[in-house]
């Protein structure tokens, strides 16, 4: 449940117009039902009571990481100084293509043949 929590939060944020400015104090009288209708999302009354008071305290951790000093404390993306942790891109062989094929339940013509999943409606194909 975690996560809707945290999709009604990300909603909750949109729906009362913070971005890149918010105000001094972040306001927590949120409509909960309403935010839970704009993310599409059915809740019993026990649930929204429950993700009501979790978003208070979401909004309030919030409030109090907003007052922090931050005068001279530069913009960041990430708290560590990485650069680029990926490997580097380099050139490999790729597979055979006649193995991998060989490996497949069914293929034709080089490709690998799958079960037709799309009714054949408008805009498919064969529709």
């Amino acid at each position: 449940m975690n996560g809707l929590v945290t999709e009604l939060f990300v909603v909750a944020w949109w729906a009362v117009g913070f971005g890149a400015v918010a105000s001094a104090t972040m306001p927590v009288d949120i409509d909960i039902a309403k935010v839970a209708k704009l993310a599409r999302v059915a809740l019993t009354a026990e649930e929204l009571e429950l993700y009501g008071r979790q978003l208070a305290d979401i909004l309030e951790h919030a409030e109090l990481v907003q007052s922090l000093p931050t005068d001279g404390v530069p913009p960041t993306s990430h708290p560590l100084p990485i650069t680029n942790s990926f490997r580097p891109d380099e050139v490999t062989p790729s597979l055979d293509r006649d193995e991998v094929l060989a490996q497949a339940p069914d293929h034709e013509d080089g490709y690998f043949r799958v079960p037709r999943i799309l009714d054949g409606g408008e805009g498919s194909v064969d529709g």
